[in-house]
């Protein structure tokens, strides 16, 4: 008797072991795919990361991190390069600092909006414009995640109707050429400064004002220490759904097939979201005691457009790009 509970005993600890090694191989066996972005785990594109994570399945195991946590804004790209992370939100501008071409893709009044973006990326251009990116920094685009166009939202009073009216107002940018340089487009003072510390740069008034999508302002809460909207419309705001290209390579073809088709319906989701969302705060600033108007946006798109045009940086864009984008 004692025999055979000692046998039975030895026999259930085996298969305990056992589950348990199949489950620590099984957990093993997963892709792990960690995914950096600084965007808020209340933003659009973090549903829209979850969706994706969702659809890839249980083979994958999707770490989100959001708010910077992982990596700081503008150290995502580097972090892909070095294989310290699998996935990240990186902006255009990032990547231009490195491939001074993928300026043009920075410009302001470049994409007429969400639809053209994302004509553009599927292209003969765009796959271009990727390839670059593969061949040179070791990442691979999977796709633009649209967040809205880029307005200006300021602290003063101050009305604005051509880029004259810009002039001395402290309007932060993030860090890097291609972002300053657009602040000096829009005929204001660029000041860099981490997308974290916007909320108290405009209520101490360390910067009058900001420029981003209307989502973005309302999930940062910029509008409580806002006075105006200014819609510029200036630039068409996109970041780039990246994944390291040793990571990607790594994959079966059909893992590729998997990842692809699971960011190209997390993409579209997250870019119907944001339009919907954009009407729908013009009305609930104005709510919230803001004035919005338009200003002259001729006179911003054409005095932008000039500035570009007689820069250094567009001494590195491929020939003829810009036509073959206002082609499409």
């Amino acid at each position: 008797m004692i025999d055979f509970t000692r046998r039975a005993l030895l026999a259930a600890g085996a298969a305990l072991a056992l589950a348990g090694s199949t489950v620590a191989a099984t957990a093993q066996d997963k892709v792990a795919l960690r995914f950096s972005a600084v965007f808020s785990e209340q933003d659009i594109r973090a549903e829209m990361m979850k969706k994706f994570a969702e659809q890839i399945g249980e083979e994958f195991d999707y770490q989100g991190y959001y708010g910077g946590t992982l990596f700081k804004q503008g150290t995502e790209l580097v972090a892909l390069q070095r294989g310290n992370l699998e996935m990240g939100n990186i902006a255009p501008q990032d990547i231009s600092n490195q491939i001074p071409a993928w300026s043009v893709l920075t410009s302001a009044y470049l994409f007429r909006d969400a639809n053209h973006l994302r004509t553009f990326f599927a292209s003969e251009p765009g796959q271009e414009m990727k390839q670059m990116v593969e061949d040179q920094l070791g990442v691979k685009v999977l796709g633009p995640t649209y967040f809205g166009a880029r307005q200006v939202g300021l602290r003063v009073d101050k009305k604005i109707n051509t880029p004259a009216d810009m002039a001395g107002i402290k309007l932060r940018m993030p860090g890097g050429d291609a972002w300053q340089f657009l602040g000096q487009a829009l005929g204001a003072n660029p000041t860099p400064m981490a997308y974290a510390e916007v909320y108290t740069g405009l209520q101490t008034g360390a910067i009058d004002g900001q420029d981003n999508p209307l989502p973005n302002v309302q999930n940062m809460k910029f509008y409580e220490v806002m006075s105006q909207i200014v819609m510029t419309s200036h630039l068409v705001g996109y970041d780039l759904l990246t994944i390291s290209l040793d990571a990607w390579n790594k994959l079966s073809s059909e893992q590729q097939e998997k990842v692809q088709a699971a960011a190209d319906a997390a993409i579209e989701w997250s870019t119907g979201e944001h339009l919907k969302r954009e009407e729908e705060l013009a009305s609930f600033f104005k709510e919230q005691g803001l004035e919005i108007y338009t200003p002259d946006l001729e006179a911003f798109r054409s005095n932008a457009q000039k500035m570009y045009l007689e820069s250094e940086l567009a001494k590195d864009w491929p020939e003829g790009m810009v036509d073959r984008i206002n082609a499409l």
